[in-house]
């Protein structure tokens, strides 16, 4: 049996799960989320407690328990907490700012580049040297802060770049002269 999947997902006030067949909608006060899941687990809501069972033992049931139960989890954390992630540039001259939605990043390129964050996920610029990405959706969240990660990587001789808040980076010697 399933560990995660047999945990029961305590759904807070203030937020509302609908079951129509094997598609799922989450709704709260920060939005709303839908997912389609297998149609072979079952999905129940009973008071306010949200649980998945599976049919068998068999091998793609067990792997789809734990998954559909997180999945569940991420969605209803979503809507009433949301995620976040946090960047920080480093670096002589990095530097970002908001225009409206979009996000320029100055990062040592002959050329500001813009990133446009899709619906449901906003970004935040609190200085002009820290991003925070913030939304319901914690895997649409999680790719824009990769996205915006990919532009300038943190590289590990001078420790420059784009990196999560707290991201250890570990640094290399550089090169020795005769």
């Amino acid at each position: 049996m399933s560990r995660i999947g047999k945990k029961p997902i305590e759904i807070p006030a203030g937020v509302t799960v609908t079951i129509n067949g094997s598609e799922v909608t989450v709704k709260g006060p920060k939005g709303e989320l839908t997912r389609s899941f297998s149609p072979d687990l079952s999905i129940a809501v009973e008071e306010n407690v949200l649980t998945v069972t599976r049919p068998s033992d068999e091998k793609t049931h067990r792997s789809l328990h734990g998954t559909t139960r997180a999945l569940l989890f991420n969605m209803v954390e979503g809507v009433s907490k949301g995620f976040e992630k946090s960047l920080e540039l480093i670096g002589v001259g990095y530097r970002a700012q908001k225009q409206g939605t979009k996000l320029i990043l100055n990062v040592g390129y002959s050329h500001p580049v813009e990133i446009e964050p899709e619906a449901g996920v906003e970004v935040e610029v609190p200085s002009n040297t820290k991003v925070i990405v913030r939304g319901a959706n914690k895997e649409r969240v999680g790719a824009l802060a990769a996205n915006i990660r990919d532009v300038r990587p943190p590289e590990p001789y001078k420790g420059k770049g784009i990196r999560y808040q707290g991201e250890f980076v570990r640094r290399k010697e550089g090169k020795t002269g005769k």
